[in-house]
């Protein structure tokens, strides 16, 4: 039930539907060294397989005798024992055969073929991922606009503008109970379009105490983004004593854009919004076979035509994060799963969230599709709105994996005694709780018949299950619902009490 600030805040807001977001429908302290008995636990001696045609997506429920036959482990050359290191020179007197044929192959993926070969030897799913989303001159996310009906995939904030409204009210009413700072950083991690934070900015314009108090810091590594951010928001550039700045024209803050969290200047109260972020980061996949936990591996095939998985056949360093993840979850969770998800810099980027909020107070809002467990086997890739295999023409398509609330949970409580951990509660309980009906209700007293109906459809997409029961249009248009499949969770400074709406 809705009550106290967020009642009243909710009240004031814009009563007219804005133009973003309203119409379409549619990532330090390191842990402690594996020990060798609990490395035993987790990989024990390799044995050799023959190579196989890449596998589907999911695998989970294979015996063991499939797995190593989808998943071929890597030649014993790749991992003797004892441990040698030798150098081939043959190279320098008999070179390989070169083709002066043009290749087919786009620039990424001549990229990710050189450092396999280079290594003579697979790399991780997370080294991979990182590369296909994020490498800066092919990227997915570096130049090109992913989002929208004519991207890739939709977020929430695209839906509609209630779900930045709502987002709003959360940050206002964290806002009032860190005392109303003077000045407050507003961190967004990967803003997309900006349409979240200008959609924020609009609903809680009648706030002015609120929005004179901010500074806006946009953690964005694509330079096609940060231009699209910078026209959504309305950004000029304004002179000043040192050179220039630029201020959003919605509110009057001043708007920065950085690489990453540990560039945004510390020492002021910090409220920091993930929306959609966490399941981007760069995941390590394990999968149970014979010999114990392996990591899943990303390789080319022997005529190095197209890429392949592979089962790793010695211990890899980032088991020392599956162990910290195992160490977190029961025996019980641990014996229903056959493969694990971990990620290593979801942990790092929790820790960092966590320090800052302990140091400078304020809190965090993390958003995201997940569990709040142990992930098993959820990479998925999308390209145009339809599900694609992860290995299809890399850096064309979305790679994203569910994320673990739970390990989101135990990092920052590890990280720090002085913040406090809520959630995660779904999508439709939080943004019901900060009165996403009251919010509908009233904008549809104040729209087009037009905008009913997107209003009316942009809410069952933000806080439906399933498809919606109401829809008249084409099938292949039906909304469907994000309510359930969304989590969101809180970290908050201890001092500030329980943040709304999780009482």
């Amino acid at each position: 039930m809705l009550r106290g600030p967020a009642a009243a805040l909710l009240r004031r807001l814009a009563p007219r539907v804005s133009g973003g977001g309203c119409g379409g429908a549619t990532r330090r302290r390191l842990p402690t060294p594996i020990a060798p008995s609990l490395l035993a636990r987790f990989s024990s001696a390799p044995t050799a397989s023959s190579s196989s045609p890449p596998p589907s997506s999911s695998a989970a429920g294979r015996d063991e005798e499939a797995e190593d036959e989808e998943f071929p482990t890597l030649s014993n050359s790749y991992a003797g024992a004892p441990l040698s290191i030798s150098v081939d020179r043959s190279g320098l007197y008999n070179p390989p055969e070169h083709s002066h044929e043009p290749s087919s192959d786009s620039e990424l993926v001549k990229h990710l073929k050189s450092i396999i070969k280079f290594r003579s030897g697979p790399i991780s799913i997370a080294e991979y991922m990182e590369e296909v989303l994020t490498n800066p001159q092919s990227g997915f996310y570096i130049n090109r606009d992913v989002f929208g009906e004519s991207g890739d995939f939709i977020t929430s904030p695209e839906v509609s503008q209630m779900f930045g409204e709502m987002v709003g009210v959360w940050a206002m009413c964290l806002w009032e109970q860190m005392g109303q700072p003077e000045k407050v950083n507003l961190i967004e991690l990967g803003p997309g379009r900006g349409t979240l934070l200008a959609d924020l900015l609009r609903g809680s314009a009648k706030f002015a105490n609120f929005t004179k108090a901010l500074n806006i810091n946009l953690v964005e590594c694509s330079p096609t983004l940060q231009k699209i951010q910078y026209n959504t928001l309305k950004c000029e550039d304004e002179p000043v004593d040192d050179g220039k700045r630029t201020v959003s024209k919605l509110c009057g803050a001043p708007v920065c854009w950085h690489a990453s969290l540990e560039q945004v200047p510390s020492g002021s109260p910090t409220i920091i919004i993930a929306h959609e972020f966490y399941d981007a980061l760069p995941i390590h996949q394990f999968q149970k076979a014979s010999r114990g936990w392996c990591e899943k591996m990303v390789d080319l095939a022997e005529d190095s035509s197209r890429f392949r998985f592979v089962l790793s056949p010695h211990p890899t360093a980032s088991l020392i994060y599956l162990s910290k993840r195992c160490g977190w979850a029961s025996s019980e969770e641990l014996e229903k799963v056959e493969h694990i998800e971990v990620c290593p810099k979801a942990m790092e980027l929790t820790e960092q969230i966590a320090d800052r909020i302990s140091s400078d107070g304020g809190g965090a809002l993390i958003i995201d599709y997940g569990k709040n467990g142990i992930v098993s086997d959820s990479l998925q890739a999308i390209r145009k709105h339809k599900f694609v295999h992860i290995l299809d023409d890399p850096g064309s398509a979305d790679l994203s994996a569910y994320v673990d609330f739970a390990s989101i949970r135990h990092s920052a409580l590890e990280a720090s005694d002085d913040i406090s951990v809520h959630g995660p509660m779904t999508q439709s309980q939080f943004l019901g709780s900060l009165g996403i009906n009251l919010r509908v209700e009233a904008l549809l007293q104040n729209c087009t018949e037009e905008q009913a109906e997107s209003l009316r459809t942009g809410y069952w997409r933000l806080v439906g299950d399933g498809e919606a029961p109401f829809w008249e249009g084409p099938e292949d248009q039906t909304p469907i619902g994000m309510g359930t499949r969304y989590l969101a969770m809180a970290i908050v400074n201890k001092k500030q009490g329980t943040p709304v709406p999780f009482e």
